[in-house]
């Protein structure tokens, strides 16, 4: 990438990172465009569609969510390692309004530019899941593709009560009971 084109990338990924933050992930594109200094078009070269920029912005807290992951499969307790990780991941999607949403759109979608972000994300709940039923505290018969959608849907829940910051762990902590054999 040349230096301006490089330079652009960098600002359209901050201005988009501030717009998602202030507005949602439904933050108008253009205003985004234009407080980088580019035009739209600009825009659409660099990410080509709404998802690949949102992907592009969410890539450092996937990046933390796998690494988180990784370091969770040495913990002791299998179970309490999935379910810290699980509120991590609520804790994710509730970073930025829309993103729960979008990330339960791409859960199984992996045409997606989102893709990039969840398919990894699917691989490192999976692992964390597995060692958890190895070990016979979680049922056989639960699948990472679920956890995912019931976190998001739960960060969704969140969101959507802005006014019960308590929401998300108390409706964390109700699902999970259910992973029990």
């Amino acid at each position: 990438m040349r230096a301006d084109a490089r330079r652009n990338h960098e600002r359209l990924l901050a201005e988009a990172r501030f717009a998602f933050a202030a507005h949602g992930t439904e933050a108008s594109l253009e205003d985004v465009a234009r407080r980088a200094g580019v035009g739209i078009g600009t825009l659409y070269r660099h990410f080509p569609n709404r998802p690949a920029l949102l992907s592009a912005v969410f890539e450092d807290a996937v990046g933390e969510l796998l690494a988180r992951s990784r370091e969770l499969l040495r913990a002791p307790e299998p179970c309490s390692a999935l379910v810290t990780w699980l509120g991590e991941m609520v804790t994710h999607a509730g970073e930025y309004r829309g993103l729960a949403r979008a990330l339960m759109a791409v859960s199984y979608d992996d045409s997606s530019a989102l893709a990039r972000c969840s398919g990894p994300i699917r691989e490192a709940g999976g692992a964390l899941l597995t060692r958890a039923q190895e070990a016979g505290t979680v049922r056989p018969d639960v699948a990472i593709g679920d956890l995912l959608q019931l976190t998001h849907a739960i960060a969704l829940a969140a969101e959507e009560t802005a006014g019960d910051p308590g929401l998300a762990d108390r409706l964390l902590r109700l699902t999970l009971r259910g992973l029990k054999p």
